[in-house]
This record gives C-alpha cells, structure tokens and sequence, in this order.
C-alpha cells in the first residue's frame, strides 16, 4: 500500500516534477532564479507547489514559467498572489539566446524538474530542463526497465535472507 507522504527526488527539494522524465527525454538542465513575491516565498517554504502541468517558454527576451502553481498563503488573506500566474525565470542573456536557438527546433520543449531552495542565500530556483518529447515506444521501454530494475532489487534482498 502507498505511504501517506509525498516523495521527493532530492533533499532540500521543495517539489520536483517526476512525471517530466517519464514523457520526455531530457536533454539539458539549467538552474535558473525566480521571481517571486513574498506571499508566494512563504508557500514555497511549507511545500505548496505543483509542477505537474508546468512549462517554460521565451517571450521577447525574457523566460517565462507557465502553470506553476503555487497555492494561496494562509494568513495573508487578502494580499494573497494568483496561484498560477506566469512568473518570469533569471537566466543569464547567453543562456537565454542559446534556449532561443534550440527551442525553435521540432519537438523541444522547455520543461521545470524542480524547485528548490539553494544553500548560501536561501533563495529559490528552479531547474528547467531542454526536453524532447517521448513516444509511446519509449515509454513502453522506461516502464520496462523500471520493473527489470525492480526485479532484480528484489531477488537481491530475498538472496541476502
């Protein structure tokens, strides 16, 4: 049976997006600033974020997440933020124009893996990831390979008994 607890791929990740590695291939990762107001950093910190239907997308310049969604703080009632409203990405210029060139090829995408808190400043990032869509072969293939990989954990530890 499923634990009542969430799981997450990393320590210090406040959410990651386990769904974006099974339905794409990904292909390059970028740590990448946020910006954020207050109320939506005080949600992060209790763990109120879902990446889920997430993506990234270059507008005029500029990196945009889209779908995030962060949910309303508590006690700020009426100051509260939109939960899903667009928040702009810091990447450095040659970053973006790189994600520029690479985003107009067929089929790439830009993806958020996780979101977290770095160490020295304590300030929230979020990892994005250049992605190819899967096929339905491949995934047939990741699932595969999990089980096989399952399998055999699993002979191990009846071995050892």
């Amino acid at each position: 049976m499923a634990k009542g607890h969430k799981r997450k791929s990393a320590p210090g990740d406040v959410a990651s997006n386990r769904q974006a590695s099974f339905r794409f291939n990904l292909l390059e990762r970028y740590e990448c600033g946020i910006v954020l107001t207050g109320t939506e950093v005080k949600s992060l910190r209790e763990g109120g974020v879902q990446l889920k239907d997430a993506y990234a997308v270059v507008r005029d310049g500029e990196v945009w997440l889209m779908g995030m969604y962060i949910a309303p703080y508590g006690p700020a009632a009426r100051e509260n933020h939109d939960p899903e409203r667009p928040r702009k990405l810091l990447l450095r210029r040659a970053e973006i124009d790189r994600l520029v060139g690479r985003t107009h090829e067929k089929g790439l995408t830009l993806v958020p893996t996780r979101v977290y808190f770095s160490e020295p400043g304590s300030r929230a990032k979020v990892e994005i990831a250049l992605a190819r869509g899967k096929d339905v072969y491949d995934k047939r293939e990741t699932i595969r390979k999990r089980e096989v990989a399952r399998e055999i954990q699993r002979e191990l530890r009846e071995a050892r008994r």
